[in-house]
Parts: C-alpha cells; structure tokens; sequence
C-alpha cells in the first residue's frame, strides 16, 4: 500500500489486533515470570510476605489488563468480521 493510499476502517483495526494478539503474548510470558517471583517471595527460598503481597497486587493488575484486553479484541475481531 503507498502512502498515497488511505487504509479502510477495518484495516486498520486489523492491524490495531495483530499488535494487541503481540502484546498479549509477552504480557503472558511476563506474568509466568511475575509468578515465578510471586511464589518464591510467598513460601520460597526469599521469603518475604511484604515484597509477595506487592508482587500480588501487580498480578492482579495484569489479570484485569488481560481481561479488558481479551474483550478488546473480541469487539475489534467481531467487527473486522461483520459484513458490509
């Protein structure tokens, strides 16, 4: 597509999805690591309820981001798919 040319609407949510399905996969890998630290910070080896009830707290943060992102892009697929 040159410059000169205008994406649809459609297009370009499509490419807004494609990022957003980019962002959730290293949002996931984050989280598993967050968790890693999570669980030794809990009952591991650096125990220390205050730093695990923090690292809590952003891991509930992330399920909300996970969450409202999921439904973002349920909404932007769902109308990428409509028919015209």
């Amino acid at each position: 597509m040159s410059d000169t040319e205008k994406k649809t609407k459609k297009e370009y949510v499509g490419d807004v999805v494609s990022q957003l399905k980019e962002i959730r996969h290293y949002a996931e890998t984050n989280t598993e690591r967050l968790s890693a630290h999570w669980l030794a910070f809990d009952t591991g080896e650096y125990a220390d309820k205050a730093f695990a009830g923090k690292v809590s707290e952003l891991l509930n943060m992330q399920g909300k981001l996970h969450d409202e992102l999921e439904s973002l892009l349920q909404d932007m697929e769902i109308f990428i798919n409509q028919e015209d």
